[in-house]
């Protein structure tokens, strides 16, 4: 189970803030993502696809961290942490989602063989200043 997120944080996941999410890659060094992001409650969502480096590494090592920043205040962030869970199941709806969140329409950058994948973060800590 997660910790609950504070109200300042739930209302920058729900605006166009960006994240960004650190996965670790097979020789042990971190890769980072930009990711768009929303949420279900108090847990976190992300998109990918099957098979990318980011989706690998979480499979074989489901310990991410996701952090966000305020552009307009760069003292303010906050970093949550913890154990990734991912499925298929509403992958291609979760994408058209977020599409519509940061750009306004459906997703369209897929290859007709990608398969969307839900990546859901609850986190177990969130650290931070000022949100």
């Amino acid at each position: 189970m997660g910790v609950e997120l504070p109200k300042k944080l739930k209302e920058h996941i729900d605006s166009q803030a960006f994240a960004t999410l650190a996965t670790i890659q097979p020789d042990g060094t971190p890769q980072t993502s930009v990711e768009w992001i929303t949420r279900d409650g108090d847990d976190l969502l992300i998109s990918t696809v099957q098979g990318r480096r980011k989706h690998l590494n979480m499979v074989r090592e489901p310990n991410v961290s996701l952090l966000l920043s305020w552009p307009d205040n760069p003292y303010t962030y906050a970093e949550a942490r913890g154990e990734v869970t991912m499925t298929t199941q509403g992958g291609r709806e979760l994408i058209d989602q977020l599409s519509h969140k940061y750009k306004g329409e459906d997703y369209s950058a897929d290859g007709p063989d990608d398969v969307r994948v839900v990546v859901r973060l609850s986190p177990r800590k969130i650290v931070g200043h000022n949100f």
